[in-house]
């Protein structure tokens, strides 16, 4: 699920502080307000992807609710409008987690989106990673709209995804083939790469290009992700083939204890390469990834990275495993045999 991150910008009486509010948040990378009724004009300061309007501090849209909770009546209240309302944006002076993960619990249930209030970018990573799954999203409030961006680093959050240690069985070279190199408008760090796979439910970690080596200059912004058929993982925990990604879609980054984060492409680039399929077994169930042939290319393991062209049986690498399979990229429960 993709986070959202709010400014909230209708808080100042001044104008001028609050298209302040408007401008900082554009500059640190937000796409998200919530402007005072009247500052219309605003949402022309730069693209927007979502705009939630206020006045006298509450939203104008009847399917919106703001609600602050001190007492336990309160949540109450609140817990109430789970399923009645399409989002709720709560405040409250005292936060603790209990809850707001009852609310977490509920609201999801319901197919309500909630937003939290945060005055700190250590609030907000609270309120983001409760429950592994988080809230929906955060509104930013702060007194100075310099503020804004010391959250610019949670605006790429996502979930995170677990990973397990699956056992190489064999490596070969195969024939030539079409791979893809994705190519982020972000850079990676060794660790850091996107998970890849020949099947649903076994996704590999295939790191970034971010390592030195004596051929080639690190592209640290460069995944070279594996065959055309590939599944790749993408925010919201789907997956798409690789044949698909092009630039401005979205991919999923990966480092080796699970966090993720948001990057978007700028390039792929599709070529013929010599391709090695590499084969691993969680102890039930075999599965492969297909890879170019190249020492540059690399899986991650729980301490490091290895090429594919060295590792060998009985290596344990990466590997995000799930059941039941996917239908249009979405996990659904349902028995799909892949070989």
């Amino acid at each position: 699920m993709e986070k959202r991150i709010f400014v909230r910008a209708d808080i100042p009486e001044s104008k001028d502080d609050r298209k302040a509010f408007v401008t900082d948040g554009l500059e640190a990378g937000v796409v998200s307000f919530i402007l005072r009724k009247g500052d219309e004009q605003f949402a022309t300061l730069g693209r927007m992807e979502d705009i939630v309007y206020f006045e006298n501090g509450k939203p104008i849209d009847e399917k919106w609710a703001y609600a602050r909770i001190d007492t336990p009546e309160e949540q109450s209240a609140v817990l109430a409008m789970a399923g009645k309302k399409d989002a709720v944006v709560i405040e409250t002076g005292d936060w603790t987690v209990i809850p707001l993960e009852n609310m977490i619990a509920k609201f999801r249930t319901a197919g309500t989106k909630i937003y939290a209030v945060a005055r700190s970018k250590e609030d907000a990573s609270l309120y983001l990673q409760t429950m592994e799954k988080g809230v929906d999203g955060v509104v930013i409030e702060t007194d100075d709209s310099g503020d804004v961006s010391k959250f610019k680093d949670l605006l790429t959050v996502s979930e995170p995804v677990e990973l397990s240690e699956v056992e190489v069985t064999s490596v070969k070279p195969i024939e030539m083939g079409d791979r893809v190199c994705v190519d982020t408008c972000s850079n990676m760090v060794p660790g850091e790469g996107m998970l890849v796979g020949s099947y649903s439910n076994c996704l590999f970690l295939i790191q970034s290009e971010s390592e030195e080596n004596g051929y080639v200059a690190a592209r640290p912004f460069r995944v070279n992700a594996g065959a055309v058929h590939e599944y790749c993982m993408v925010p919201g925990g789907g997956t798409r083939y690789l044949s698909e990604v092009s630039a401005g879609d979205s991919v999923l980054v990966c480092d080796r204890d699970g966090n993720t984060r948001t990057a978007s492409v700028g390039r792929c680039k599709v070529e013929v390469r010599p391709l090695l399929m590499v084969e691993a077994t969680d102890g039930r169930k075999k599965y492969n990834v297909v890879l170019q042939n190249a020492e540059t290319i690399k899986v991650v393991t729980s301490s490091g990275s290895k090429s594919v062209t060295t590792i060998v049986p009985g290596d344990r690498i990466l590997a995000h495993l799930s059941t039941g399979g996917r239908h249009f990229g979405m996990a659904v429960e349902e028995t799909i045999t892949e070989k």
